[in-house]
């Protein structure tokens, strides 16, 4: 089972249980699918990074506080702060399976999830080695949400990047984005080559969540 398929079972709750060969069978085809309809698409922009004692962060003239990210970010000196999108066209694809199939609309959901992790994997390796050459290491994403990271914070990220007209990403009066396969999140810059940061699930302390790698 390739890595794809693998992180779609993941989101779907398998966990490091085997999937049956007509679940594997409908992963494989919603990958196509979704391949034929995506157009990921990614804004960011690089500011400049302070991290006090105090558990908050300074991006730019943005104040967080949060002790989580502080950690993760301590000892970078820049901060890359994206928006990505997998584009409205997900969203209609999983919204007409939805009323038509709706086993296939929670597939399609899964591999989506995947999808955009990968889109998002594949972008940050290709930045890191443009960094590389000014001498910046990447730190694992963060994003809002996670840990005391609040999701409102959101709404600086859309903000700061104007999302809404160069990648057509934006938000809810609830904090949840539009397109729904979309993220955004914070990427410390540092000197130093820090390969013991966690990321996503390792840095969660939910331990007993079914989607849980």
């Amino acid at each position: 089972m390739d890595g794809r398929v693998k992180e779609a079972a993941r989101y779907l709750g398998y966990g490091r249980h085997a999937v049956d060969e007509k679940t594997e069978e409908l992963v494989r085809a919603s990958l196509e699918e979704l391949d034929r309809t995506l157009e990921g698409r990614i804004v960011y922009r690089i500011f400049e990074l302070e991290v006090p004692d105090d558990g908050s962060v300074r991006i730019g003239e943005l104040h967080i506080a949060s002790r989580n990210l502080a950690k993760n970010m301590r000892g970078c000196e820049r901060a890359v702060m994206l928006g990505a999108t997998l584009g409205i066209g997900v969203d209609m694809l999983m919204k007409r399976y939805s009323l038509t199939d709706m086993t296939r609309a929670v597939v399609l959901q899964a591999c989506a999830a995947a999808m955009l992790e990968e889109f998002l994997d594949g972008w940050q390796q290709e930045y890191e080695r443009e960094a590389l050459k000014e001498g910046y290491y990447l730190r694992p994403r963060f994003s809002p949400g996670y840990g005391d990271f609040d999701i409102s914070h959101q709404e600086d990220i859309i903000r700061m990047l104007d999302s809404a007209k160069k990648i057509g990403l934006t938000m809810t009066d609830g904090y949840m984005l539009t397109p729904t396969k979309s993220v955004t999140a914070v990427i410390g810059m540092s000197r130093e080559s820090v390969p013991c940061h966690k990321k996503g699930c390792e840095e969660c302390e939910k331990a007993d969540c079914i989607y849980r790698r």
